[in-house]
């Protein structure tokens, strides 16, 4: 059985990241070894663990054995140790802890895995998912608009009040880590969006404070709230389960890649502490640009001057 605070750690992923089924399982089995070792070790969970305690848990990994007889190979080693890491710096990040053990200790690193953008076309059908002009659908067009326009995180958006949006000249302000505030601009289809929800939605569901997005209920929506709606758009456009709301800031910073944005401006509207966390889309532009490339350009596929059949 996982420790409460593991089990949160899971809900957060589950929510807010979107991860699969499958990953989440993954997760849990990597946690699971990790409270199995802290208890042999005689550690109360993981507020009680210290970096000495980490770098233990990552040699009596390699000393374990799998269930089909042979040892943890390096890359396993490396993917328990992320689902680690993550769990403490969600302990800090939520308040839980002030310590974070797992940054003094180094291990074997994965590859670190391309984000997954949507097409435009997928995008388009994602946003003209929510049918209809009732408060709920006026919300969920909102909150779909929000989330693709201003590349926000879901617990950034589920955190704005009606204050920290300014219609007019088309703003958002929100929090983001670190207690960092950003204000980041949106397009004229998100201030349709919001402004139709604010005057004509969000009122009629009687909002029992000053939260933008509210649930049917007048209270504010919470993560698993704009999780569970973004999922039955996603599936109303045919994007199956793949889509998180990671996807659609995954998605803006892309797509403003693609169009010619300087990848310090998207630094800046994604909140990014350093530019190096936003390279990594741009490794993304590059990749689908030498694709087209190689399906459009006329000696991409030759060789030795003779076109490839």
């Amino acid at each position: 059985m996982l420790p409460k605070h593991a089990e949160r750690y899971l809900d957060f992923l589950a929510v807010e990241r979107g991860l699969s089924p499958h990953s989440l399982a993954a997760y849990r089995r990597d946690l699971s070894l990790y409270a199995r070792f802290l208890e042999g070790a005689g550690i109360h969970g993981p507020l009680e663990s210290t970096a000495d305690d980490l770098a233990s848990f990552v040699s009596w990994i390699r000393d374990q054995r799998t269930a089909k007889g042979g040892s943890y190979a390096p890359s396993s080693v490396a993917r328990t140790l992320v689902a680690v890491r993550g769990l403490h710096k969600f302990l800090v990040r939520e308040g839980l802890s002030a310590y974070d053990p797992s940054s003094e200790v180094t291990g074997p690193r994965p590859p670190r895995a391309l984000p997954k953008a949507l097409t435009m076309p997928q995008t388009e059908a994602l946003l003209n998912a929510p049918v209809g002009d009732d408060p709920v659908a006026l919300r969920d067009r909102a909150l779909l608009e929000i989330l693709y326009a201003a590349g926000l995180r879901i617990t950034e958006l589920v955190d704005l009040d009606v204050d920290d949006v300014d219609i007019p000249g088309r703003t958002v302000r929100c929090v983001g880590k670190g207690d960092k505030e950003r204000i980041v601009p949106m397009g004229r289809v998100a201030q349709r969006a919001v402004e139709a929800w604010v005057v004509r939605g969000r009122p009629a569901l009687r909002p029992k404070g000053p939260a933008l997005l509210v649930n049917r209920r007048g209270g504010r929506l919470t993560r698993q709230g704009g999780w569970k709606i973004l999922k039955k758009h996603a599936e109303a456009a045919g994007l199956g389960d793949a889509v998180s709301p990671h996807t659609l800031r995954h998605s803006f910073a892309t797509h403003l890649l693609d169009n010619g944005a300087d990848v310090r401006v998207v630094q800046e509207l994604l909140g990014h502490a350093s530019v190096n966390t936003t390279q990594v889309y741009t490794l993304v532009s590059r990749t689908r640009l030498k694709a087209v490339y190689e399906q459009a350009h006329p000696r991409a596929v030759m060789e030795e001057g003779v076109p490839v059949p």
